[in-house]
Parts: structure tokens; sequence; C-alpha cells
């Protein structure tokens, strides 16, 4: 036997260094964003129609004293379903079933979120009052000065009733990635429920989102009071859900 050649030993190693162990390729990049920026018109329209209130009611009016029935925090507790005083939009409830549920609030299924706020509720939570049939979610904040006032839909913080019991408190956000994933992949959804494949690295790799999308009925009281109304499809005795924000 002869003796070992330690050069041909160098060159096997230096052989397996020339070829490391195959690298695991790059994550997918996030789906694109196509989703349209809203629309100006509806504003200008509202520009022009508030004008034109404001001046309608400096001639004296009478009214006839109507009372309701209210849930606490001064908010009526009536029907109301397919009427055409507010304008129509796309509101959007989502979220894991173990996390918070947030609502999306778009010109159409189409745009951009014009509003998104993550609501003091787990989803499940929701789930189970849906299933009662109906929904009332209060989001009240205090009454600003003059010179602090902002547009009622831009405040920060909310405290949140759901069928009159406080439930904690809602904060207005930004929307994020995950959030414009999500309607990107709802875009061709108009109304409907379901889950989407969650997010491993927030829920595991079994966690499941869950969302509901409807039509609403955007009515603007005042300054200090808007209100969503869900609108059901012609002979659906479905849920009934309506989502107030008020200034008191």
């Amino acid at each position: 036997m002869g003796e070992p050649n330690p050069r041909a030993n160098a060159d096997d190693t230096s052989g397996k260094l020339a070829n490391p162990p195959a690298t695991p390729p790059p994550p997918p990049p996030p789906r694109p964003v196509s989703l349209l920026q809203p629309s100006q018109k509806k504003k200008q329209k509202s520009k022009v129609f508030r004008a034109f209130r404001s001046v309608f009611r400096s001639f004296p009016i009478l009214t006839p004293v109507c009372k309701f029935p209210t849930l606490s925090g001064g908010l009526p507790d009536h029907t109301h379903r397919g009427t055409s005083s507010g304008n129509r939009i796309t509101g959007t409830l989502f979220g894991y079933r173990k996390g918070r549920v947030s609502l999306s609030m778009q010109e159409n299924s189409r745009c951009l979120p014009a509003l998104v706020v993550e609501l003091a509720m787990q989803t499940s939570v929701l789930q189970k009052e849906m299933a009662s049939g109906m929904v009332r979610i209060a989001l009240e904040c205090e009454k600003r000065s003059e010179k602090d006032k902002m547009k009622l839909l831009n405040e920060p913080l909310w405290t949140m009733y759901c069928n009159g019991k406080k439930s904690g408190y809602g904060v207005k956000r930004e929307a994020s990635a995950e959030d414009l994933n999500i309607m990107e992949l709802l875009k061709a959804v108009s109304m409907g429920a379901g889950v989407l494949p969650g997010n491993s690295e927030v829920e595991g790799p079994d966690g499941e989102l869950a969302y509901m999308r409807a039509h609403f009925e955007h009515v603007v009281g005042s300054r200090d009071s808007e209100t969503l109304y869900m609108l059901s499809p012609e002979g659906n005795n479905g849920p009934e859900l309506s989502i107030f924000f008020v200034r008191i």
C-alpha cells in the first residue's frame, strides 16, 4: 500500500467547499395593489349640498316633535333599510378569529380604504353577536373646542359600545400592507362572507382570517354624528348591523 497523498485530500476538500448547499428561494413578492384613489366628485357634491343646507336652515321651519326609543348614548334604535338619504359605500369587517376585528370603509370595492378602525372586540365575539340577528355598534368621542375641531371620522380614539355594553376602545389607523393585501384579494367581492388564508407570522400556519363585506348607507346627521347602516338584498332576512360615530 502506498502512502496517502495529502494533495489529493486538499483537492477533495476544496471541491466540497466549491459546492455549498443550495439556499432556499426568497419569499414571493407581495401582491401588487391595484386599488384606486377615491373619486373627488362626491366630495365636491357634498360641499355644494352643505352650502345649500346652511342657507336653507336660515329660513324658519316648523318641525313636528318626534321621539325615538334610544340606546345608551342617545342613538336611535330603529330599523333603517333601503332609504336613500345617504351615500352607498362598501364596508368590510375582517380579522383573525382570536384577534380584534377591524372595519374598512371604501367608496367601492375597487378603491383604497378611506377609513380603517380597529374595534374593541374579537372577531369570534362579533360573529356570535351577528348570529343574534341585530348588532348596534356605537363609537363615541368627546367634543372638541372649535379651534381644535376636526372631521368626525378623523378622530383617533373612540369609546366603543356593542348593543349598549361598553367593550373598550376603537382606534383609527392607517391602512397597513396587510390591510391593503386583504382589500386587493376581495376587490371582486361586492357582498359576502368567508375566510382567507392567514399570515403565518401572526396566527401560525393554521390561522384563518374571517371577513364580512356588505354595502352600507353612510348618513351624515351633523358635524358630530355619522351612521353606517348595512343594506341587505331585497327579501333577505339576514342580520342587521348599524355603526354609529358620535361626538358627545
